[in-house]
């Protein structure tokens, strides 16, 4: 299973891109530099400002990196042609998406904002992202939310650059190798942030699979290279992953807690805060499934949000907002994996360091019998 992936880097280890502001240039510097895959989120950013970011990491080192885009969702589902169409968002009540912003009225008060326009745009300025990304190649790009159209993944390997696809299901696995990607990201349902799925439908809600199930089933499914995440916060998990067909381990939360990530301090605190005992997957800061810390906001308006990304999330984006500069967490979109008790604050080049140790010595009880940490 080694692919040009993990040529590319001395350890199998991805730092996963965390949209919102955490996966910044320093920390995507540091994983590279330690010897890992760092990567940027361009999701949620301007194109330009994707393009400031790449100029600012490839001033921070020559290594390896990548970057992420969301694949966007069609206005009308359904309609248009291509993968990225077909794979989009069930049709949402816009009806529900008004009752939603209604029951947010009191939120803004609290918090002394406006609600975001729920119309605010569905495509994350996706085609002029690919533009830069193809005028100023980098080592690698992913994709979550759905399968690019194969011409897409086709011209991003003639400007030489490696392409990932996550998915959830062997289903989407496959997708992606129909696609012509070089390698399919197996997202687990532990895993912080965002599911990947490329069809959100209401009936996901929590019946997602468990990494090493899931692993399973897409090493039988695909012949291209895996790359596993969801809740992996060890060098022996890494150990475990790879010894199940993995070519590569990604991890998120694991590095959220490091200095160099841009997560607000509340953010980092909370992964080991007794406050915050668990995660759960909602739709209340976004519109599609996304684990995060149980707090208030996801007590109070999970339940009783409705499946429409990106609306929800451009309804709810001043709220966030707001409660980060006020200082509340109970406001705040925490999102984490099922492992973020297991965080450790660390920079993220020691945190490499750290898994890659684990994951030898781990690699080295396993071939012996041993105990795997």
């Amino acid at each position: 299973m080694s692919s040009a992936l993990t040529d590319l880097v001395p350890q199998p280890i991805v730092q996963a891109p965390m949209a919102g502001g955490v996966s910044v240039p320093q920390l995507a510097a540091a994983v590279s530099e330690a010897g890992g895959l760092g990567f940027l989120a361009a999701g949620y950013k301007t194109a330009d400002g994707m393009y400031q970011e790449i100029k600012q990491l490839r001033g921070l080192t020559p290594r390896p990196f990548g970057v992420n885009l969301f694949v966007p969702q069609p206005e009308h589902p359904g309609a248009g042609s291509g993968s990225a169409a077909a794979a989009g968002a069930a049709p949402f009540d816009a009806g529900a998406v008004e009752v939603y912003t209604h029951q947010l009225a009191g939120e803004a008060a609290w918090y002394e904002t406006e609600l975001g326009d729920p119309d605010s745009g569905r495509d994350d300025g996706y085609d002029a992202k690919l533009a830069v990304l193809l005028d100023n190649p980098v080592p690698v790009v992913s994709f979550h939310f759905g399968v690019p159209d194969r011409e897409v993944i086709d011209s991003l390997r003639r400007a030489g650059t490696f392409t990932l696809v996550a998915a959830t299901t062997a289903e989407e696995a496959r997708a992606v190798e129909r696609a012509g990607a070089d390698a399919v990201i197996a997202q687990g349902v532990e895993a912080g942030g965002h599911q990947g799925t490329h069809r959100d439908v209401p009936e996901n809600d929590g019946s997602g699979l468990g990494l090493l199930a899931l692993l399973a089933l897409v090493r039988e499914a695909v012949r291209i290279p895996v790359v596993a995440a969801g809740g992996i916060m060890r060098g022996g998990q890494i150990a475990a992953v790879l010894a199940a067909g993995a070519s590569a381990a990604q991890l998120g939360t694991a590095f959220l807690a490091t200095p160099e990530s841009g997560a607000p301090d509340l953010h980092k605190q909370a992964l080991t805060n007794p406050l915050f005992a668990r995660t759960e997957l909602t739709r209340a800061f976004s519109g599609r499934p996304a684990r995060g810390l149980v707090n208030r906001f996801l007590r109070e308006h999970g339940p009783y949000a409705p499946a429409a990304y990106p609306e929800v999330h451009h309804v709810t984006a001043p709220l966030r907002r707001a409660a980060a500069k006020a200082g509340d967490a109970q406001g705040m979109a925490l999102w984490a994996g099922q492992g973020h008790r297991l965080a450790r604050e660390l920079p993220a080049g020691q945190l490499v360091e750290v898994l890659a140790a684990e994951l030898a010595e781990a690699r080295t009880a396993l071939s012996a019998g041993g105990d795997a940490r």
